[in-house]
């Protein structure tokens, strides 16, 4: 396959288009890319001329974060706007992972499939005239089309492929022989030739989520290249090649059929990096963890003639700011219900900011480690143990549901959370843990106390 790379001057070459005229939007959603693992934010090992590209052309928020650190989760607050707490979805699958005797407290259960009561994403923008197209990974039902998508491209309520050579195993697609990542393009490819303007493509494919399956013409090239942040494995890093590629056709397919004009694109990861995998130095830990690496992701913002190129923001944002951004872009005002993030237009467009708020990550659940004590947490046995994490400024405080227990790290001269600082900053901590004890209250969220009678302490 062929890749396409453009400069930056002529990522857009039409004028922007009546104020009035709705935007076509792309919501880019790559699985398991860590904040790390793409060249506009320091990798030295994968290679992503296309996606760093884009990213020169538009504004790039460094401190971003997904509102959850696995999947579902995630993908979940993202398509809702809510927080975790208002829709229940925790983890993928239940919430007692790892060995029961390891688990000191009765987990919250989970609900796997997202509750028909929240309006997502697809839904508001097809009430205002929208066509919508899912393409990859949909994880939080049966099907997309329920809810409010028009074309379902390969989504079902399953996390990731047993496979991305054919058959697939558990996604649906006649995918022509050909490496998934590659047949989620081309069937994309085919249906915006027939969609017209506005169109809202929500563009998830499978990569970079396990089973770690390499595109072989592109090993060769990794196998003997080095790096200062511990990446080195070359099957990923031709997964994550293959993913920019891909991206490449898109962006030269909308620009040939006149579709790129008065475009929004946004480019997010769904969580960290996987640990073992992947790395995110300096960032503690990865996927599954609400250490940064778990949770901090590549994040920008693309729409010619509205967003600066070349430019960044420190302000932390979350995935949860996404669905009300799209909606002022579109010129949605009619919706009932409240969402839990803030639109970043004000920001992107360069004509204001937004209050500082606390960002909040709840997970009244158990998540395994993959590989014994090599996760960078707290204890070798787990991921992540029930607790909140909470972001405020340059403060991240974690809370730990088992022991009543807190960590307070200062990001700004702490990014890697290894000094904790709750003990000589008591009156610090007291304040952060009272605005998390509001945010609790405020949103109804579930605080699991009860012991696990199969708990066994070997202490």
């Amino acid at each position: 396959m062929k890749r396409v790379i453009f400069s930056i001057c002529c990522f857009f070459t039409f004028s922007i288009i009546s104020a009035q005229k709705q935007p076509n939007i792309i919501l880019i959603n790559i699985d398991d890319m860590g904040w790390r693992d793409v060249g506009f934010m320091g990798s030295d090992f994968y290679e992503t001329p296309t996606i760093d590209s884009l990213a020169k052309v538009g504004m790039i928020f460094t401190q971003g974060y997904a509102s959850a650190a696995n999947c579902a989760p995630s993908r979940a607050s993202m398509m809702s706007g809510l927080w975790s707490p208002r829709h229940g979805v925790y983890t993928v699958g239940t919430s007692e992972r790892g060995k029961s005797k390891d688990r000191k407290i009765i987990p919250t259960p989970n609900t796997t499939t997202i509750s028909s009561a929240h309006e997502l994403i697809p839904q508001s923008l097809r009430r205002v005239g929208y066509q919508t197209i899912h393409a990859g990974k949909w994880h939080l039902s049966d099907s997309p089309l329920d809810y409010g998508f028009d074309v379902n491209i390969g989504g079902g309520h399953n996390g990731h492929p047993r496979s991305y050579y054919p058959p697939y195993g558990n996604v649906e697609l006649d995918g022509n022989g050909t490496y998934l990542t590659d047949a989620i393009m081309a069937k994309t490819l085919e249906q915006l030739s027939q969609t017209q303007s506005p169109f809202f493509l929500y563009y998830s494919p499978y990569a970079v989520h396990t089973p770690i399956q390499p595109v072989n013409s592109l090993v060769e090239k990794y196998q003997h290249k080095s790096s200062t942040l511990g990446q080195e494995n070359a099957d990923y890093a031709s997964m994550v090649d293959n993913l920019d590629r891909n991206i490449g056709l898109l962006i030269h397919n909308l620009k040939t059929n006149h579709q790129l004009e008065n475009t929004l694109i946004i480019f997010i990861s769904d969580n960290g990096g996987l640990k073992g995998i992947t790395s995110q130095q300096p960032l503690r830990s990865g996927k599954g963890s609400y250490y940064e690496g778990g949770i901090r992701v590549p994040f920008f913002f693309i729409w010619e003639g509205k967003i600066s190129a070349g430019t960044s923001n420190s302000t932390p944002i979350s995935n949860l700011d996404i669905y009300p951004t799209i909606l002022e872009a579109a010129g949605v005002t009619n919706r009932s219900s409240k969402l839990d993030g803030n639109s970043l237009l004000p920001i992107l467009t360069g004509e204001g900011s937004i209050p500082e708020r606390a960002l909040f990550w709840h997970f009244p659940i158990y998540l395994e480690a993959y590989q014994y004590g090599q996760n960078e947490t707290r204890d070798p046995l787990f991921r992540t143990r029930p607790g909140t994490a909470m972001r405020l400024g340059k403060w991240k405080l974690h809370y730990y549901f088992e022991d009543n227990e807190v960590e307070l790290f200062d990001l700004e001269a702490d990014i890697s959370e290894h000094n904790d600082l709750s003990t000589s900053l008591p009156d610090t901590t007291k304040v952060l843990l009272e605005k998390m004890k509001v945010w609790w209250e405020e949103t109804s969220a579930p605080i699991p106390q009860t012991p696990n009678p199969a708990y066994i302490d070997f202490n």
